[in-house]
């Protein structure tokens, strides 16, 4: 086992906690005090996972987050003493994989980290489209470039928000439960509850305003699309 784990916590000794526990199962750890020092050295490569404090000097972990999502996929957990489900659901939104909350045991962090690596090796199969641009009516998803545009106009998603689009958009008129959608785009092993995709399809709804994405009462959700309009 050799994947490289980047901790980013300003708390030395749970940095140095952390590191001891992952380092006793094989894992190569680098760790920094704050994003920036972190960021400037992903940008010579990423590592093969994040773990990211939320309260950090200067720049915070949910804006790591998000950068980290701009250029790689890699597994991320955020730490946090924050224990309201709106920041874990923040946190996953911008693209995190997992959030632990303060103070946790160590052998449950390495646990978790064990999982993900497990789960990005066997993710689930989304639905397939052999289309490198997606174009449903007023809606281009880019695929390779990962970006979004609605009437003409880029719309800033984040990865998960992308995910469902594409999920959405590689199947339209077909009805996805919550549950599935939970699988599909935060995988099997994802802890909280399907408020995550409520708040997920409310938030697309409100940066794509009036695309058409229908609640499936007592089931889930489906994008509604005219084939005519192909």
């Amino acid at each position: 086992m050799n994947q490289h784990v980047y901790i980013v916590e300003d708390d030395p000794n749970i940095r140095d906690i952390v590191k001891a526990y992952l380092v006793k199962e094989g894992f190569q750890v680098t760790m920094r005090e704050n994003a920036e020092d972190a960021w400037s050295l992903a940008e010579q490569g990423q590592p093969d996972m994040w773990i990211l404090d939320i309260m950090l000097p200067g720049m915070d972990g949910y804006e790591l987050c998000k950068k980290i999502r701009q250029v790689s996929e890699v597994p991320i957990i955020i730490i946090s003493a924050k224990d309201e489900e709106v920041d874990k659901i923040l946190g996953l939104e911008l693209g995190s994989d997992d959030y632990l909350t303060k103070p946790f045991s160590p052998r449950e962090l390495v646990a978790r980290v064990k999982r993900l690596f497990k789960r990005a090796e066997t993710q689930p199969v989304k639905p397939v489209n052999d289309e490198s641009i997606l174009t449903l009516g007023d809606l281009e998803i880019d695929k390779a470039a990962r970006t979004v545009h609605w009437q003409q106009k880029e719309i800033d998603v984040t990865s998960k928000e992308f995910e469902m689009l594409e999920i959405f958009a590689a199947q339209p008129n077909r009805a996805f439960s919550r549950e599935e959608l939970l699988t599909l785009v935060w995988g099997n092993d994802y802890f909280g509850s399907d408020r995550a995709v409520d708040d997920l399809v409310k938030r697309l709804r409100k940066k794509l305003d009036g695309l058409p994405i229908e609640t499936v009462w007592g089931y889930g959700y489906r994008l509604e699309y005219d084939e005519a309009q192909r």
